[in-house]
């Protein structure tokens, strides 16, 4: 995702379907390890009724700013957002980004 009326459909979406939103920072190392957990958990059993996001902080920063304004949520990253209805229901950040969580919060 990378412009703000994409996250303005997504959000809508969010009314018929959960959305996982990863924001991810191509330069940082703890970033890098959360989006390898993440892709680790997409190649196993991840929930069908769900769609999977990727927002790259840095590249698309005006996005990254409107999802923590738009959720009430503190900027981090790496984050992952559990969205339904238009408000975030789960968040995980930094080392917490893990298969293992992201199993048993949305399995």
């Amino acid at each position: 995702m990378t412009i703000l009326e994409e996250w303005d459909d997504i959000l809508e979406k969010s009314t018929k379907r959960g959305q996982i939103i990863l924001k991810h920072s191509t330069t940082c190392a703890v970033s890098s390890n959360a989006i390898k957990e993440y892709e680790h958990y997409l190649e196993g059993s991840p929930i069908n009724n769900l769609d999977y996001i990727l927002v790259k902080v840095i590249e698309s920063r005006a996005v990254s700013n409107q999802i923590a304004k738009g959720l009430s949520v503190k900027h981090e990253s790496p984050q992952i957002i559990f969205v339904k209805d238009k408000f975030k229901y789960w968040t995980a950040s930094h080392w917490s980004v893990t298969t293992e969580h992201m199993t048993a919060v949305l399995n």
